[in-house]
């Protein structure tokens, strides 16, 4: 009897050293995060530049991995940015690029980190470059409101909606808008309109193309990119 109650005793022993612990648990894997978006700080939008050399800066990112971030510079003469005039790189939040004179420029950033996450593109700047002898300037690509590109809009009603600007901040800016079914669209349905905005009536299960052309009242005038939706 001493020994069975022996053996007992030893086996409990093991079971409460041992029993209940389970294995270590495996630490999950660090998801990488991209950077915060850049924010553009020089030149800022709409300025009127008197050089053609520019140190383009902005607000540094950050990376909650505490990776090494590279900014990619975007520099193009349309807001499409397609074809660009520079396309640069930088681990700083600056970057010296010489430009033409006389001419419209759009500028934007994103930010990379070492493990090739990147953030969204930066807000889009413009800015004008001072040619010689220009008395001048033309008014800045129309930026596309509303409806957005290659939406799909319900309402037997559109309204369209854009927004413009130049450096040349007396000018008074009128719109002709371009609008049909053809793409481009050939048709002037609104000429010489002081208001951003124009509405139109839509048929169903249709594809529309528009476009805007921007006038300073000075003969200088800017041709938009063609933007489109379809109706439901």
């Amino acid at each position: 009897m001493k020994k069975f109650i022996y053996i007992a005793t030893i086996s409990f022993s093991l079971w409460s050293c041992g029993g209940g612990g389970g294995e270590t648990p495996t630490p999950q894997p660090v998801v990488n995060t991209a950077p915060t978006v850049p924010t553009l700080t020089y030149p800022t939008n709409n300025l009127l530049c008197i050089d053609n050399v520019f140190n383009f800066t902005w607000n540094t990112s950050t990376d909650a991995e505490g990776g090494v971030i590279t900014y990619q510079i975007e520099v193009s003469k349309n807001t499409q940015f397609s074809p660009l005039a520079h396309n640069v790189t930088s681990t700083t939040a600056s970057k010296s690029i010489t430009l033409e004179k006389g001419i419209a420029y759009y500028w934007r950033v994103k930010a990379t980190d070492s493990k090739s996450a990147a953030s969204n593109y930066s807000a889009t700047f413009n800015f004008y470059t001072e040619g010689v002898g220009v008395t001048n300037h033309l008014p800045f690509s129309p930026v596309l409101v509303s409806p957005a590109l290659n939406s799909v809009q319900t309402a037997a009603n559109v309204n369209l909606q854009w927004s413009a600007s130049d450096v040349d901040a007396s000018d008074a800016l009128t719109y002709d808008v371009y609008f049909g079914t053809a793409n481009p669209p050939t048709v002037v349905t609104s000429a010489n309109q002081n208001a951003a905005t124009l509405t139109k009536t839509v048929t169903a299960s249709t594809t529309y193309y528009w476009k805007v052309v921007v006038k300073d009242g000075k003969g200088g005038q800017t041709v938009g990119q063609v933007w489109s939706f379809t109706t439901d």
